[in-house]
C-alpha cells in the first residue's frame, strides 16, 4: 500500500449536481493513493478481486458484495484491484431531495459505516440491487428534463431502503420500534460524538435507560452501544492523524478528551498503536 505524504492524499472533487452512477468493469483507480471522499459512495461488486483499505482497515474485494463508504472516510485500493459492477456517489445536498421517509435508512448506513463497511449479498438480494442500479444508471444517462433530479432522488431512496433492509436482516429478531430507536441512536452519535462519549447521555436524549439502549444495540446492530461511539471517535482521529498536521494535543481537544494522555490511551487501546506511531505509518510531516 502506498505510503502517503499529506500532500498526496487526494480529495475527490465535488460531484456535478451532487450525484453520479457509473458501470465499471476494470480498475476502480489506476493507483493506490489514499483518497478522502467529499460524498457518500456505494460500490456494488458483482465480480472482483484486490483490496480496499478504508480508514486503515483492509477489506478483500469479494464477488457479490457491497461497500458502504461515507463522506470524509479515507480509502485506497490495491494495485491489483478489478471490479465488475457499479459505483454510486451522492452528496448530502442531493440526499435532501429524497423523501424524508428514507432518512433513517441512509443514517444507519452512512452515519456508522464501520459497522457494515462491507456486506455480502444473497443471490436474491444481488439480483434486486443489480436491477435497481441498472435502472438508475439508465435514468442518469437519459437526456435532461425538468424533474430528472427528483426522479434520480426517488431511485436513490429505493436503493437506500433496500440496502438498509439487507443490513437489518443480518441482525434478525428485533422489532420495528427497536430498529427505529437504534437508527436514531446511530444518527445522534454521528452528530454528537465530539460533545459526549457517554452512553448514558445518549440514552437520556432518547428517553430510554442505559440498559434498554445497550440491549437494543446488541439486538439490532450486533454491537455494544459504547463501541458505536468509540468507532466514530477512532475513525475521526485516524482521519485527522492522516490528513492534517494538527498536533495530538489539538486532536484530543477537538474530540473532547480531558487530556492528550487520555486520548492517547484510548487510541492505543482501540487500535493497538499510539497516535504518533499511527501517523508515522501514513504521513511524513517533515520534522
Amino acid at each position: 500500500m502506498h505510503t502517503a505524504n499529506i500532500l498526496n492524499i487526494d480529495i475527490n472533487p465535488a460531484l456535478k449536481d451532487s450525484f453520479s452512477i457509473t458501470a465499471i468493469d476494470g480498475r476502480l483507480f489506476e493507483d493506490d493513493f489514499l483518497r478522502r471522499i467529499s460524498f457518500n459512495e456505494l460500490i456494488f461488486v458483482q465480480e472482483g478481486h484486490g483490496t480496499i483499505t478504508i480508514d486503515g482497515k483492509a477489506h478483500a474485494i469479494a464477488p457479490h458484495s457491497l461497500f458502504i463508504i461515507s463522506k470524509g472516510q479515507i480509502y485506497a485500493v490495491s494495485d491489483d484491484n478489478h471490479i465488475s459492477g457499479y459505483v454510486l456517489r451522492f452528496g448530502d445536498c442531493f440526499w435532501e431531495k429524497t423523501p424524508a421517509s428514507a432518512a433513517n435508512c441512509k443514517a444507519v448506513l452512512y452515519n456508522d459505516p464501520s459497522g457494515h463497511q462491507q456486506m455480502q449479498l444473497t443471490a436474491a438480494d444481488e439480483l434486486a440491487i443489480d436491477s435497481l442500479l441498472a435502472t438508475t444508471l439508465e435514468e442518469f444517462n437519459s437526456p435532461d428534463y425538468v424533474n430528472k433530479g427528483d426522479a434520480l432522488a426517488a431511485y436513490l431512496k429505493i436503493i437506500m431502503i433496500k440496502v438498509a433492509n439487507i443490513n437489518s436482516l443480518l441482525h434478525a429478531g428485533h422489532s420495528t420500534t427497536e430498529n427505529k430507536v437504534y437508527r436514531q441512536y446511530v444518527e445522534l452519535v454521528s452528530k454528537e460524538y465530539r460533545n459526549t462519549h457517554e452512553v448514558n447521555d445518549y440514552a437520556g436524549k432518547l428517553g430510554i435507560s442505559y440498559r434498554q439502549l445497550a440491549d437494543l444495540c446488541k439486538r439490532c446492530g450486533g454491537r455494544n452501544a459504547k463501541d458505536i461511539i468509540n468507532g466514530q471517535l477512532v475513525a475521526e482521529a485516524k482521519r485527522m492523524l492522516q490528513f492534517s498536521t494538527k498536533p495530538v494535543k489539538e486532536i484530543s481537544y477537538i474530540l473532547n478528551f480531558a487530556t492528550p494522555y487520555q486520548f492517547s490511551n484510548f487510541f492505543k487501546k482501540e487500535t493497538n498503536i499510539s497516535p504518533i506511531e499511527y501517523r508515522s505509518q501514513f504521513v511524513k510531516i517533515g520534522i
